[in-house]
């Protein structure tokens, strides 16, 4: 008999593990920082006991949902598992603006669910990071909190305090500020990840900024593997940006809404958080 039921934290593991078999790269900390931003929004399909699939469907202040990590086992999909995990989720969020990141193969029954499509994502990598100047740039604990948290909205359709707190402390990890005058002009975090290293967020006021957070972060994490940076393809001084570095695109999404989220500044975003939680 299948079972949806809320996700224990311990099982945030297992969904982490499946988006690693996808190809999807998650990060080394991903599990609890994901976990911890919605405990109850993550659901495990079972079977006689056993998960064969999961989703998340995470709650943020102001009605605004995210829906990832949604995948089913490859042996058990074509059993209606997927469709009982979507529609736990989307009665989680209901009365929500919900978001999620669309693979190709999923856009149109994502469209015919009420979502639309706002812009390409797509995921570039570095292969091979040079050692790039040093940068003077300031660690993320030493920017205050408030005003880091007023810059991040600029980027995302709502607050998400919850989310940054693990987000930015996670291990295997570095987060680096853009300050000038006391003001924040930009910050991005970059990860370990199963494969290399990912930059994300990656928020900026303008190009130059971007180039010396990405430059350094990548000085962090490029004798360790590629390092892989998500771009929302209409910003085009982010497709400039992994033009200039000669990285090539190996992944795209479509970031899809139901409903009208709040105005963000999209000349801002150079890299995506994260595909799961948007």
């Amino acid at each position: 008999m299948l079972e949806i039921a809320t996700m224990a934290r311990e099982e945030a593991a297992f969904a982490v593990d499946l988006a690693a078999a996808e190809g999807w790269n998650p990060g080394l900390g991903d599990a609890g920082a994901f976990y911890d931003t919605d405990p109850e929004g993550f659901f495990v399909a079972r079977l006689a006991g056993e998960p064969v699939g999961c989703i998340s469907a995470v709650s943020y202040p102001g009605a605004f949902g995210f829906i990832g990590l949604f995948i089913v086992v490859p042996d058990r999909r074509g059993q209606g598992i997927g469709t009982a995990l979507w529609r736990k989720a989307l009665g989680y969020l209901e009365d929500h603006v919900i978001g999620l990141d669309g693979v190709v193969e999923q856009q149109h029954n994502y469209a015919r669910a009420g979502f639309a499509t706002y812009y390409r994502n797509v995921r570039y990598v570095l292969t091979h990071a040079p050692r790039f100047p040093s940068r003077s740039l300031t660690p993320i604990g030493d920017v205050p909190r408030a005003a880091l948290e007023q810059y991040d909205r600029q980027c995302f359709p709502t607050r998400r305090e919850r989310f940054l707190d693990g987000w930015l402390s996670m291990a295997d990890s570095i987060a680096l500020a853009s300050v000038e005058s006391g003001r924040v002009r930009g910050y991005g975090v970059a990860r370990r990840c199963r494969d290399g290293g990912k930059i994300g967020p990656l928020f900026a006021d303008d190009a130059d900024v971007a180039e010396r957070l990405f430059t350094a972060l990548c000085n962090e994490f490029g004798d360790r593997g590629p390092v892989y940076l998500d771009i929302p393809e209409i910003n085009e001084a982010a497709l400039a940006l992994v033009s200039r570095h000669s990285m090539q695109a190996v992944f795209e999404t479509a970031r899809m809404y139901r409903g009208e989220p709040s105005a963000v500044n999209t000349e801002k975003i150079y890299g995506v958080t994260t595909f799961e939680l948007g």
